[in-house]
């Protein structure tokens, strides 16, 4: 085998495994015995700590490392950029050494450089970068190019912040914040993200730390990354995390149940099983999902739930990201990407719905019944208190009218019911 045909697998300095492609562009993985014998940790709950192959015929390693590689039009752009053959192996070969988790993707002769190397970011470089909605490939020369890869269809630029500067990661090193930036058909998308967020937050979701933030004239979101914590040294750690399609064996094709992806009740199991504190976690999970009902987010989907692995190997679910009142945003589908109870238009949920998912997911139907209506009632309660401390933190901003009315609605729905 060459070594354009194989890319290794690190954990920091600790080689994990090596990934191949056999001669029709199938992706196999295999562990590397010593990081079995040290004591290593599985990569996935469907690729298990085993000295056997996961060949490329099965699939399964390929799904998993496919679901780190953006989608859509962004993977385009980079393809283009790059001037590379469209193919994950290759996209992994090239952009794979800053991951989501804890796992760098990097050719046989490159073993981790253990430099960490940035290259500032100044004010203009930041209004270019949100001019390409994130895009950073065309802008350096090969030598400088950062090996960044962010899962997901929406432009996100990986960056490390230190004392309120953004430096660009170079090779390997790893980012501690997510930047997203406005979109050409959707320009509130940054602050209704963040309002999203801060809503949840308000009602007792665990989620993401997030920032709004302005360049010239545009807006972007700041999102502190889950998967990194910061050391007794001042630097950024990686940890270990995977989404819902890579735990349950799916491809990012399929993150949409109605896309052949998993049930809301299979990602409920995944946590009862997978969860190093389950009863806390899975009612975290039915809540995220109530909210999305009650809040207009008709796209959270199986890539925006996650299990994060923590430095004390406790597994825990994630806390809640991509959270954006969809149903406010004019051209997007409002259908649900998880159903209540085989419904998934929000608009005509009603209580004999969530008794269906309560009972596929062995739930009594009275405890969900009752987070729906303490949801429900505590959003109605925030909402405006949200609305002002938003306000009084980055300037009026009338777009928000379009989620009061999502939510009020939507909440007033459910309590009729």
């Amino acid at each position: 085998m060459s070594d354009t045909d194989a890319l290794n697998l690190w954990h920091e300095q600790r080689r994990v495994g090596q990934l191949w492609r056999n001669p029709a562009g199938a992706v196999g993985f295999r562990y590397d015995p010593e990081w079995i014998a040290g004591g290593g940790f599985a990569v996935s709950r469907s690729l298990p700590l085993t000295v056997r192959e996961f060949a490329p015929e099965e699939g399964t390693a390929q799904l998993w490392f496919a679901n780190l590689l953006p989608e859509g039009a962004v993977r385009e752009h980079i393809v283009r950029d790059l001037k590379l053959p469209n193919t994950d192996f290759d996209l992994l070969r090239a952009i794979g050494g800053e991951c989501a988790g804890a796992l760098s993707i990097l050719p046989v002769a490159q073993p981790p450089s253990g430099r960490r190397q940035y290259r500032a970011l100044t004010e203009k470089d930041l209004a270019d970068l949100a001019a390409r909605r994130g895009q950073i490939y065309a802008s350096f020369p090969a030598d400088e190019r950062p090996r960044l890869s962010l899962a997901g269809a929406q432009g996100k630029c990986p960056v490390l912040v230190r004392d309120d500067h953004y430096f660009l990661p170079q090779g390997e090193a790893p980012s501690s914040h997510i930047l997203k930036f406005e979109l050409a058909d959707y320009r509130h998308l940054p602050a209704y993200e963040a309002f999203t967020t801060e809503l949840a937050a308000a009602v007792a979701l665990p989620v993401v730390d997030i920032t709004l933030r302005t360049v010239g004239r545009t807006r972007y979101a700041q999102i502190a990354r889950y998967d990194r914590v910061w050391d007794d040294h001042g630097e950024v750690q990686r940890l270990h995390q995977e989404d819902f399609c890579q735990a349950l064996g799916y491809g990012h094709e399929n993150k949409y149940q109605e896309h052949g992806g998993p049930s809301f009740a299979q990602c409920y199991r995944l946590v009862q099983e997978a969860s190093s504190d389950p009863a806390i976690d899975v009612q975290h999970l039915l809540r995220w999902q109530i909210f999305n009902v009650l809040a207009g987010n008709s796209d959270g989907h199986a890539k925006n739930l996650s299990l994060l692995h923590l430095p004390d190997d406790a597994t825990r679910l994630a806390p809640f990201y991509d959270l954006v009142c969809t149903r406010a945003i004019e051209r997007i589908d409002t259908h649900l990407a998880f159903d209540v109870g085989a419904e998934r238009n929000p608009s005509v949920i009603t209580p004999n719905h969530w008794e269906a998912l309560a009972r596929a997911c062995d739930v009594r139907p009275q405890f969900l019944g009752n987070l729906v209506r303490e949801t429900a009632a505590a959003l109605r309660e925030r909402l405006r208190p949200v609305r002002q401390a938003f306000e009084a933190r980055y300037g009026p901003y009338p777009a928000l009218q379009r989620i009061e009315k999502v939510v009020t609605t939507q909440c007033g729905r459910s309590e009729k019911r």
